[in-house]
């Protein structure tokens, strides 16, 4: 039996288990001054979005929803709207959003002086933030995962393209 269970794991799919295989070429990343404050008074920071296209063509980024973790919570939906060229980027600033409290792990995390540093729809390595990690406990890559909608349209056919996939938030050590 024991040399028979992985054949049985390499056959079947592990649902539930890992990211859907078909990877949006869209990537995105939220931040917020807001975050890195002990309170949510500094809330007039808003959120800045930047967005990288891997595509060909010009697409524009309708709108991303978040799914919450938390019992009684509400979908939070952002419209967006934003263009961006192919092979390209494009950044925008909006009103903040609370996208803390609909998801539980994010809430724990933050009471354990964990800092929220980025909400993205891929891994960070701590190269691309220009960090050498000397002591593992005072860093996190991720901590949470959380599940979003997002929805982009080709600007040539006007094709939609809708994504069901995962977003990370991404924390570091308070320096409290």
């Amino acid at each position: 039996m024991q040399k028979i269970l992985p054949f049985i794991f390499l056959i079947v799919p592990l649902n539930g288990f890992t990211q859907p295989s078909d990877d949006s070429p869209i990537k995105f990343a939220f931040y917020s001054s807001a975050w890195g404050q002990s309170s949510n008074g500094n809330l007039q920071s808003g959120l800045r979005l930047v967005v990288e296209n891997r595509t060909d063509s010009p697409v524009r980024l309708a709108s991303i929803e978040f799914e919450p973790t938390i019992d009684k919570a509400e979908p939070e939906m952002i419209n967006i709207n934003l263009t961006i060229p192919s092979e390209g980027f494009a950044e925008q600033e909006m009103p903040y959003i609370d996208l803390i409290s609909i998801n539980q792990c994010v809430a724990d995390t933050l009471q354990k002086s964990w800092r929220l540093v980025e909400i993205s729809n891929y891994t960070l390595n701590p190269s691309v933030r220009r960090l050498i990690i000397e002591d593992t406990s005072a860093f996190r890559i991720y901590q949470c995962v959380s599940t979003v909608n997002t929805l982009w349209i080709e600007d040539t056919t006007s094709e939609q393209h809708h994504y069901n996939e995962w977003v990370l938030f991404h924390f570091e050590s308070s320096s409290n």
